[in-house]
Order: structure tokens, then sequence, then C-alpha cells
């Protein structure tokens, strides 16, 4: 599908209208023009690699950004959500523990020895004070994190289980001292103003030991209205409105085991992965794109997956244009031992492996040698260097998309992850480009 269908455009634009989030509202209300939603996902790991919330500030990014999604809380066996420090489990070190630096520091304060909020939280906290607009949303699960969403979600007295214990940990700020002075009732208030669910995937496997039950789908309904409930209640009648968002998967057989109309009723937004189309399990290729726009009918798997038609797949299943934020991924795959093909440019061509890195950021895509090419008729680009093919989203391309985004009425734009974008922010420079009418 190549075009949106005017039926369902015209019946989302009246639902539309009517659901503007808070997070617009505000931002239009202090002067910004901004149709539709930017959200940028934050990994709570970054910092190792040297990715604070400093440098979201200082590129640019937080003044163009809506949403900063906190990548990830953990779900525990008995089905709450929690804080540890323990690898591959929690890292309370790097949430709210680990004391950030002057040199760091989103405002330039330093924290203060016994401070109650520190790390990755408390950098929130001073980047939302800097950017009115901006809110903080804490998501849950994520591909490694997945393993117990279908316990918490199984029965009635689970699910109100689970989405209290997340409300008291992460919106109410209740975080345990884990043995240090950081922490404690409510050191963590105001720091998130919403909740994502990244369950990957309801009733269909993901990272290996996963529990996968074929009533996931209906669970997952279940467990969104019950945060939507409890959200509501923590709100009450003049308290702020809560975020309650999902990511979802691209992979039709996944999307099947959602119940999208009734999910849809709980939801601010839906945040569809738009990508990994085509990528590094294809060895040997033949080389693909990993978020084109459009189908290309020259496609040799057959398959003709696209953007576009990711995005009618979600809104024929009833989900509000207003409510599909597209997904554009600051990240590539390559692949080496490519010959140039009848084109000279690689494309669909075979491979020999993946290339060296395998899965690189944009910002390291965009050093490497090679001629950059754009298939300006299907929305894709890509880098070729004569053995190297890379696919990945160039800032032309991702202001492609962000205006795809406005000419179709839909809900905004996603990145996976804001540390792939280069010190200047110039994918998310180039989304806010696309979604501005100047």
């Amino acid at each position: 599908m190549t075009t949106r269908r005017t039926s369902a455009l015209l019946a989302a634009a009246t639902i539309g209208a009517l659901l503007v989030s808070p997070a617009t509202a505000q931002a239009q209300e202090k002067g910004h023009r901004l149709n539709g939603q930017r959200v940028g996902y934050f990994t709570q790991w970054g910092i190792y690699s040297g990715f604070s919330a400093k440098k979201v500030q200082d590129s640019g990014q937080a003044g163009r950004l809506t949403v900063i999604n906190y990548a990830f809380g953990n779900v525990s066996a008995d089905g709450s959500c929690f804080e540890a420090n323990a690898a591959g489990v929690g890292d309370a070190w790097a949430d709210y523990q680990r004391p950030v630096g002057a040199e760091e520091s989103v405002d330039g304060v330093a924290d203060a020895p016994g401070q109650a909020l520190k790390g990755n939280f408390n950098q929130l906290r001073k980047l939302k004070a800097k950017n009115p607009q901006l809110r903080a949303v804490i998501s849950l699960g994520g591909w490694s994190w997945s393993k117990h969403f279908s316990d918490a979600a199984l029965t009635d007295a689970s699910r109100k289980k689970f989405v209290s214990s997340c409300i008291d940990l992460y919106l109410k700020g209740d975080l345990p001292q884990l043995g240090s002075a950081e922490g404690g009732a409510g050191a963590g208030a105001g720091v998130f103003d919403g909740i994502d669910i990244d369950w990957e995937y309801p009733g269909s496997p993901g990272d290996e030991g996963n529990v996968v039950r074929p009533e996931d789908g209906r669970n997952f309904t279940l467990l969104m209205q019950e945060f939507r409930t409890q959200l509501d209640a923590l709100s009450g009648r003049k308290g702020p409105h809560y975020l309650l968002t999902a990511a979802v998967p691209a992979g039709e057989s996944a999307i099947d085991k959602f119940e999208i109309d009734k999910v849809a009723r709980s939801v601010d937004w839906l945040n569809l992965m738009a990508y990994e189309l085509h990528g590094p399990w294809e060895t040997k290729g033949p080389t693909n794109h990993e978020s084109n726009l459009y189908s290309d009918p020259n496609d040799p798997t057959g398959l003709q997956l696209s953007v576009d038609r990711l995005v009618g797949t979600y809104t024929d299943r009833g989900l509000p244009s207003k409510k599909a934020v597209v997904g554009v991924p600051l990240y590539g795959f390559g692949w080496t031992g490519v010959p140039g093909g009848p084109r000279g440019n690689g494309l669909y061509q075979s491979a020999t492996g993946l290339a060296r890195g395998g899965t690189l950021s944009y910002k390291q895509i965009k050093e490497l040698p090679g001629t950059v090419h754009n298939d300006r008729a299907h929305g894709a680009s890509w880098k070729f260097d004569g053995t190297d093919f890379w696919t990945y989203d160039t800032p032309e391309l991702a202001t492609r998309k962000a205006r795809y985004v406005q000419e179709n009425d839909l809900g905004g734009v996603m990145v996976w992850s804001l540390d792939g974008d280069d010190a200047q922010g110039s994918m998310i420079a180039a989304l806010d480009k696309g979604l501005r009418d100047d």
C-alpha cells in the first residue's frame, strides 16, 4: 500500500481533534509549533559509553522533543516493577544512585552527598526543568526484560498488583534505598509523567526464556485497561494527565496477537517500531532496506515491507491515525562482499556476510567511506563503497518521514535511540523540520 485510505484519514482526523496530549498542548501554549509527538528513547546504559542527559541538552535534542522514554524498567518473576543492582537484572546505580559531577550535569550543578535522587533520574528532572515542553516516561520491558510480562498480565489480581507496583515505584517515586542513602519514599516523585509498555511480544516469542501464552493478546488489552484505570485514579479530578503508551512490533504475525482497536481506547498513542524490516538475520543478503517508507515492487524477497504498509496495518485494525507514532531508527545494518549489481549501487545484491560491526549507529555510519544513495520513489537511503552496504536513515530521509506523518495526520515520530544521533542532534533536527509548517 502506497497511500493512506481516505476514509480512515477522515475518521481519524475527527477523532484526532480530541486527542491532543497534554505534552503537545503545553508546548503549543508556550509558542512552540509542534505538529505531533517527538518521542526519543534514552537508554539506561548509554552513560557507560559516554552518552549522558547533558548531551541530549547540548545537542539540541531536548528542545525539540516532547517526550523522553527512559529504557528500561524490569518486571520481576513475581510480577512487580522493581529496582536492583545485579547484572542483567537491574541498574539502580545508573538510575538514581550514581553521583553526577558538575561537568556531566544538565545544569552544571553536581549531585551533593546525601542527596536522595541522583543518577539518570535526577538528570531527567533537570532536562524537564530546562525544557518546559518535555515530559519523561518510564518504558518497561524491552527485548531483554519482557520475560515475566505474561505472568504479570495473567489474572485480574496480578494485573492490579503489577500496575500498582509500577505506579508506586516510578510515579509516586518510592525508590528502594538498597543499602545506600539514595532513594526513599517519594524520592523520585515528579520525574516521570507516564508509562510506556514495551512487551516483546504478547503471544509471540521474543528473547530466549520469555514466558509466552496464547491468551497474552487479550491479557495485554486488559493490562492496558488496568494501567489506564489506575493512572486516571492517580490523577484525580484536577491532577496531571499521566501518559500511557506502548511500543508495538512491525511483524504481522506478532501484530495478529494484539487487539489493536481495544488497546487504542486505553493508550495516548502507540509507538510503531517501523524498522528492522530487513537486517542481519539475512546474513547472505540480498541487501535490502531496514526502514523504507514505501514498498518496492522490485524487492526480490517479495515481502513488500514498508513503513507505509505497517501504518496501514495498524489503522486498518482500528488504531486512530493520531495515535500512530512512527518509529525511526538511529542505527543501521551492514553487509560485506556485496557486488555493485546492474546499477552499481549494491542494492538487492548477495553478500558474503555481515559488515564489520554488523549494526552501527547513524553517527558511526555517516563517517564511513562510500557513496550515499537515495531511492526517492520508495523513501530509502543507503551507503555503498563497492563492497560494504549499509542500510540506514539519513537526515533527508528523516525529514521526509516526518512530512509523511504530517500529510497522513499521524501522531508523530519516535526514535530508537537518542545516543545514535551525532553531536549536533542532526536526526532529531531533521525530524523536527519535517513536523513544522515553516
